[in-house]
């Protein structure tokens, strides 16, 4: 009953107050990412949501758009500047997806939102993972994070999906406050960010 009726409005209630309260800081690193990372301001993205519903994720920019001789952008350990891993260690990049979240695209709590071309590399039990609303904070992102295998993040998700309970909800939410303030499993060791999921091993072998 939760899932069904009572979720939804919560997550309306809660990101509107976060709005709201938040709504200085957020203009202070509005214009802060627009002092050091220029424009545009918001990273604008197509992500799957819910039954695979595409929507666009808003975040703060993190990187620059530095290119190459030739035009190409350059690797993202070249424009993630160090004000923008300030960001992404706070995931003070992630406040926009409040927005998300306010006009039902998200839920504070569920699978993260992944990339649009990660669609056809699932394989049946993770496509589950989109039977709910994708969330700001979720089970994997407080048992690893970028630090887990794509497989037990998806492990987890699964797990999240099959089990939603209104306390569960809450520990997740407690426990992303801690590990935010301690900074934990923000990349991959010796990456810039999160290595692409490149599908599952056993699809290739067929």
């Amino acid at each position: 009953m939760y899932a069904k009726y009572f979720k939804r409005i919560l997550d309306f209630l809660l990101s509107l107050i976060a709005l709201i309260v938040l709504s200085p800081i957020l203009i202070i690193i509005a214009i802060l990412v627009r002092v050091k990372l220029g424009s545009p301001v918001i990273f604008k993205q197509q992500r799957p949501g819910k039954n695979e519903k595409i929507f666009t994720l808003y975040k703060f920019r993190s990187m620059t758009d530095k290119r190459d001789e030739n035009g190409n952008l350059l690797p993202d350990s070249e424009r993630l500047t160090k004000f923008g891993k300030a960001l992404r260690s706070t995931s003070l990049d992630e406040l926009p997806e409040l927005f998300n979240i306010l006009k039902g695209d998200m839920a504070i709590v569920g699978p993260r939102p992944l990339l649009v071309e990660y669609l056809p590399l699932y394989n049946e039990e993770q496509k589950q993972r989109h039977n709910v609303r994708p969330g700001l904070t979720g089970l994997a992102q407080v048992n690893g994070r970028n630090t887990i295998s794509w497989e037990e993040k998806f492990n987890e998700d699964i797990n999240y999906v099959k089990n939603i309970t209104f306390k569960e909800d809450i520990k997740i939410i407690l426990k992303t406050i801690i590990k935010v303030f301690k900074r934990e499993g923000i990349t991959q060791k010796d990456k810039a960010t999160i290595e692409r999921f490149n599908g599952n091993k056993e699809k290739f072998d067929e």
